[in-house]
């Protein structure tokens, strides 16, 4: 006979379910079964059964023989209720009970998942997990089989479902893992470990705002015990709103051939059942040896053993002309591939790290820090959470004390004479073992000497093997202070000494490349040549494995070769090697001004003139165009700003940084931003016959630092900016230099200084008919109207600006008037009309790609729909916002947690609403905005208020009260008219 506790309380013989007789009968029944083949007195059953309500008379005795006379009737002959000296004793095989037969899989399962053995394991945890049918013992009242002290089995369910649930994700069925954890998540929302599953189910199927659900459940139930959400909980929520993380392997070599014994050694480190973490394996070796391929193909075969995260981070240790990655900057980048908003991201490396060890507590990441140039670029950079694993790859041998050391050493003969065979080609080689042996030893056994000497094999088929061991015999030696033994400058030689001389010029200029890559364009200006000449150019150089093509028509050079180029092939002309870079840096100015022209062509009379012209620069159809070009250069323009401020170009340096501002600025790459242009600051400062760069860049700087919350500083920038465009006698520039000193008035609480800047720059645009500024001033008039409850005139300048902007075609500006109209008439009560003017907002910003004026006018129409009471609206606006822009500016940042606050309040959850409010306190006092500071003091205080904490309230009335009538906003008076309401301490003395 067999009896299923697991679910509704059943017994079963032959196939056939067997009545247990009513409900006393089988609240006896299930006490001797929890007490299986353990005698049980009869006085106790008694008191299990009925408590303080004891029969007067013994039932017990009439129960037993009732069940006897159940298991006879069906025929069970492997089952018995004996009589003993100390009780009853129910006995039966312990697989009779499907409790045991549980445990029993669970076990199992543990054992196969130690053995290495995952599809055993999910077997035998599926047949686990199946035993059960609903609630422990359902049917049956817990309290009369034992009450308290009968052990559930429910947290080993909740057990097996977590370990199936992870082998089950890392198989990719996710969707089994939703639907089974979806009701266990529901019933306990503060069962962390299945929250954490089910979000990664959800997430695995796209499910984003599902995911946000889970986490917003979990987070209020652990709320309610005084918890706090876990970071790997944080780090789930941040994936369902951003997006998931954008960090991943490269992908891996076609080449990769052997390495078995290292791979296997990688492997045998990483974390697992049988060994505790977080493992660290450094690789170390010289160029070439393929350590870089080591890495990633054993990053690749690991994948499935971290299911969280895979990292790769290159640091540029030994990179010619590129500078080395500091720990703060990769810090910076493994956290926004961990999916870690901007706006979170600390600035100092002690505050980045712990918040990176923070992210990876509780997950399964492997970290590839690759080419890393001393221990202490990576300390920091290191995992600690025991499931997590990093992989350095150095020249250097590494002396970290949590290391493992991985010395990569030439290839086996056997695995070096593979890979050569599998690159030149077996047939080829039938019956020249030998002659192959010899080729491998001449390079060195290489992978990078090997895969090089092999392609110029392959791209011979006329050569014998003694003609190309001739030539590797032949190759001439090399400066020892390169870093290269004999074999790599043999290898590198021959194929070096096979270009045609344009091959071996290009050759040369590559690995002088300020930037990370080129394409046939930079190439044909470096060569002063035409582009199709400098693609074939490129062509042979990838066929001859000298360059790597990392996308359709972008190459570039690996670190050995880009040394041996840079150093060991010095130009043999050195100003024939500057006039090279210069035409790079010619043709990356007029690139860029075409591109910045065409993706914005309302800013072109804001831009510097660029008189250069380059036959290879693009031509751009259109603005789709310009923006993917751009998209796909910027790290090579931010290069070439750099390589020309410190090389002595100071035209190049501050025309490109100015060029390069608006594109910064709408894909929110802040630091990029205020780096050129502080590197343009530098070079036009010292120069009096550049009076104009000098006060342009000033006033663009001035902007970023108002950006970045600098005030004072962007204040500083803007001022030293406005007498300069005046000696200049620049009506244009005098004007857009009072409206910057205007813009950060506004956020330093200066409003009477701010009016009249714009006011005196709109006098000036409208005496040259400059159309774009008139309504640039009339928008930020319309704006600081609005503040100060002058809604009738802030909706008219509004509404005469979108002319001027529609117009001229500006459509950022046309973006952020018609935001800024929308919340006028949000304010004026006509809400329909400003839910059109948001929503044509966030079409222009999408199609600009202007990532701040599209969070700013999603943000704007989650308050549009919270005023309508469309609250579900309004929250998958706000997550809407919050992706939109992955790098927001504090003033967004803190727009954001207001608005979020608001909605949140209106949903009832004052927590959340406390939280999102308090941190847009924080940064509204951090950057000095005061009437941002203010408005979130005010809704602080009402929350506190409606929650009986008056004293805390009172501070927070206070302080906005104090902050509204310092800055002659209205909200001070109705502000007091609320507080004169109350009689509770938040009124505090009125007298």
């Amino acid at each position: 006979m067999e009896f299923r506790l697991l679910g509704p309380f059943e017994a079963w013989h032959d196939g056939a379910q067997v009545e247990l007789g009513d409900l006393q009968q089988r609240h006896a029944l299930a006490v001797l079964l929890l007490h299986a083949n353990t005698p049980v007195p009869g006085e106790r059953l008694i008191d299990i059964i009925w408590g303080e309500n004891r029969p007067k008379s013994n039932l017990i005795i009439g129960y037993i023989a009732k069940i006897r006379r159940v298991f006879r009737d069906a025929g069970a002959d492997d089952v018995a209720i004996l009589t003993t000296p100390t009780g009853y004793r129910l006995e039966l095989d312990e697989d009779a009970l499907d409790t045991v037969r549980f445990h029993k899989l669970c076990a199992g399962a543990a054992a196969a998942r130690r053995r290495d053995d995952p599809a055993g394991a999910t077997r035998l945890l599926h047949e686990a997990v199946a035993l059960w049918r609903g609630d422990f013992l359902d049917g049956l009242d817990i309290d009369r089989v034992g009450g308290s002290g009968v052990l559930a089995p429910d947290d080993a369910l909740r057990d097996a479902v977590g370990d199936l649930a992870e082998l089950e994700l890392a198989s990719g069925n996710h969707r089994w893992v939703r639907d089974r954890l979806r009701p266990l998540v529901d019933k306990d929302p503060t069962h962390e470990r299945l929250a954490v599953l089910l979000m990664r189910a959800l997430l695995g199927n796209g499910d984003r705002a599902r995911a946000l659900e889970v986490y917003r459940r979990t987070e209020r139930s652990m709320e309610a015990y005084g918890m706090t959400v876990p970071p790997e909980l944080q780090s789930l929520a941040r994936q369902a709103r951003y997006g998931p993380p954008r960090g991943d392997l490269p992908p891996r070599s076609g080449r990769f051939t052997g390495r078995r014994e290292e791979l296997a050694e990688i492997e045998a480190l990483a974390p697992g059942r049988d060994r505790a973490g977080p493992a660290v394996v450094w690789v170390s070796g010289p160029p070439g040896v393929g350590k870089t391929s080591l890495a990633v193909e054993a990053a690749h075969r690991l994948r499935d053993r971290f299911t969280d995260a895979r990292l790769f981070v290159s640091l540029n240790g030994f990179t010619p002309q590129v500078r080395p990655t500091t720990p703060t900057e990769a810090l910076g980048e493994l956290l926004a591939e961990l999916g870690v908003p901007p706006e979170q991201v600390p600035r100092t490396l002690r505050e980045r790290a712990a918040l990176y060890q923070d992210e990876l507590a509780g997950t399964r990441t492997l970290v590839v820090l690759d080419n890393a140039g001393s221990e202490e670029q990576v300390r920091a950079l290191l995992p600690n959470a025991p499931a997590c694993m990093a992989i350095v790859t150095s020249r250097r041998v590494g002396d970290l004390d949590v290391a493992d050391s991985l010395r990569l050493d030439p290839m086996p003969e056997a695995e070096a004479v593979e890979l050569f065979r599998s690159l030149a080609g077996a047939r080829r080689l039938t019956g020249w073992t030998e002659r192959v042996r010899e080729v491998v030893a001449r390079c060195g056994r290489v992978p990078l000497q090997i895969t090089i000497v092999a392609s110029q094999f392959r791209r011979h088929p006329a050569w014998p093997l003694d003609h190309l061991l001739r030539l590797l015999g032949e190759a001439g030696p090399w400066n020892p202070n390169g870093g290269f033994d004999d074999a790599g400058v043999a290898a590198y030689l021959v194929s070096y000494q096979q270009l045609e001389q344009p091959q071996r010029t290009l050759f040369r200029l590559v690995g002088h490349l300020p930037g990370h890559d080129l394409g046939p364009e930079a190439a044909a200006a470096m060569l002063g040549g035409e582009v199709h000449r400098a693609r074939a150019l490129l062509e042979a150089l990838y066929q001859a494995s000298l360059v790597e093509e990392s996308r359709p028509e972008r190459y570039r050079m690996l670190d050995p070769l880009k040394s041996f180029a840079s150093c060991a092939l010095p130009p043999p002309d050195p100003a024939e090697h500057r006039a090279a870079l210069e035409r790079l840096l010619d043709f990356y100015l007029a690139a860029t001004h075409a591109a910045i022209t065409t993706a914005f062509p309302f800013d072109r009379d804001q831009q510097p003139r660029v008189d250069t012209r380059h036959v290879a620069a693009p031509v751009f159809a259109d603005r789709r165009a310009a923006l993917d070009w751009l998209g796909a250069e910027w790290p090579n323009l931010l290069a070439a700003v750099r390589h020309a401020a410190k090389h002595d170009h100071p035209d190049h340096t501050w025309r490109l940084a100015l060029l390069l501002w608006r594109y910064f600025h709408t894909t929110a790459r802040l630091g990029e931003w205020i780096e050129t242009l502080e590197l343009a600051r530098e070079v036009t400062a010292g120069d009096p016959d550049n009076l104009e760069g000098h006060a342009r860049v000033l006033l663009r700087l001035s902007t970023a630092r108002w950006r970045a919350g600098e005030l004072d500083h962007a204040l500083e920038l803007a001022a030293a900016a406005l007498p300069k465009l005046i000696r200049l006698g620049d009506v244009r520039g005098e004007a857009d230099g009072l409206c910057g000193i205007a813009l950060v008035a506004i956020d330093q609480g200066m409003h009477r200084r701010a009016m009249a800047h714009f006011e005196a720059a709109l006098v000036k645009y409208e005496e040259i008919g400059h159309r774009r500024g008139q309504a640039h001033a009339l928008s930020h008039l319309g704006y600081l109207d609005e503040m100060h409850g002058e809604l009738e005139s802030a909706e008219r300048r509004q509404l005469a600006a979108i002319p001027l902007l529609r117009a001229i075609d500006h459509r950022a500006g046309l973006a952020n008037t018609l935001d800024n109209l929308g919340s006028v008439r949000q304010r004026l009560g006509r809400v329909d009309q400003a839910l059109a003017n948001h929503q044509e907002a966030r079409a222009l910003a999408v199609d600009m790609g202007d990532s701040v004026a599209a969070a700013y006018a999603l943000t704007n129409l989650a308050n549009a729909y919270r005023r309508l009471g469309r609250l579900d609206e309004a929250t998958r606006h706000h997550e809407l916002a919050a992706a939109a822009c992955p790098e927001p500016d504090p003033s967004l940042r803190i727009q954001l947690h207001l608005d979020q606050g608001a909605t949140r309040l209106a949903r009832g959850d004052l927590s959340g609403a406390l939280r999102e409010l308090r941190a847009g306190l924080a940064l509204a006092t951090e950057i000095g905005d005061r009437a941002q500071r203010a408005r979130a003091d005010l809704a602080l205080a009402r929350i506190l208020h409606s929650v009986d904490d008056h004293a805390r309230a009172a501070e927070h009335w206070r302080s906005a009260e104090a902050e509204f009538d310092d800055l002659e906003l209205p909200e001070g008076r109705r502000l007091r008219s609320e507080l004169d309401r109350l009689d509770c301490a938040c009124a505090g003395d009125r007298d």
